[in-house]
């Protein structure tokens, strides 16, 4: 009998992450992040919310989105924002 918990593939994990950013973003900064893509390497997210328009948002996509995913997923290159 194995004591696993249940598994959650990659992106099952990836969009979880986002989720739990788009939280606290939308609940402390009026703004929001959607999980679009991932090719395997580039993680693609919608921004939305107060962070359109807003001069900050590659500050929160790069230094905030990015670096809490690279965090947990190591591999990824790099977190782009769609429109």
């Amino acid at each position: 009998m194995s004591d696993q918990g249940p598994s959650f593939s990659t992106i099952e994990q990836m969009k979880g992450l986002i989720e739990g950013l788009n939280s606290y973003i939308t609940t402390y900064h009026g703004g929001a992040v959607d999980f679009v893509s991932f090719d395997g390497k580039v993680v693609k997210v919608k921004l939305g919310g107060a962070c359109l328009g807003c001069p900050l948002s590659p500050v929160t996509l790069k230094g905030w989105v990015e670096g809490t995913i690279r965090q947990f997923f190591p591999e990824i290159e790099k977190v782009e924002a769609v429109n």
